[in-house]
């Protein structure tokens, strides 16, 4: 039950935002959240399909090895979002609850987050919305003050933000 009302509420908050909407709320020293949200023209089952392709649309400046094709996330719990390269391997973040369809969600802390030791969870959604598919990217980190997330959480939703939109276009013209 209280999973439904989770999914419920995930909806809820993508049928009330604009067609396209980034924030980062809840911000301080020791945490923020991220909200990302983009309307996409391909089925919800598309847009669940195309997460698990991020080799395909994330940004490869933004991966530890320079090359996006060195990404891949696993479609079950227990998975890994991970970096794999000649000489080098990263866990960017374990997987922890899929919905077929619509969910993937990932513990884990992206990035130059990793050597703070904070913890992160990212979802990845999609939906319909007023008749349009939507995709929706969450992304709440927290530690302890000192690592000074107030400070990161900009550059945070501006890479997510980036990685969204490169999903979109890669759904909607074939190239990210």
């Amino acid at each position: 039950m209280a999973v439904r009302r989770a999914l419920a509420s995930i909806a809820l908050a993508m049928a009330g935002m604009g067609a396209a909407h980034a924030e980062t709320v809840d911000v301080s020293a020791s945490g923020f959240l991220v909200t990302i949200r983009k309307e996409v023209k391909a089925t919800p089952q598309q847009v669940f399909d195309a997460f698990g392709q991020v080799d395909k649309w994330w940004n490869g400046e933004h991966t530890y090895s320079g090359n996006a094709a060195h990404l891949s996330i696993g479609m079950s719990a227990g998975d890994c979002f991970c970096e794999r390269w000649n000489g080098g391997s990263v866990l960017h973040a374990r997987v922890i609850y899929v919905r077929q369809g619509s969910t993937l969600r990932m513990q884990g802390s992206l990035g130059p987050l990793q050597d703070l030791a904070v913890n992160g969870v990212l979802t990845w959604a999609t939906g319909t919305a007023d008749g349009k598919t939507v995709i929706k990217f969450l992304y709440r980190v927290g530690g302890s003050p000192g690592a000074a997330l107030d400070k990161l959480a900009p550059s945070v939703d501006a890479v997510l933000d980036e990685q969204a939109t490169r999903l979109v276009n890669l759904l909607e013209t074939g190239k990210p």
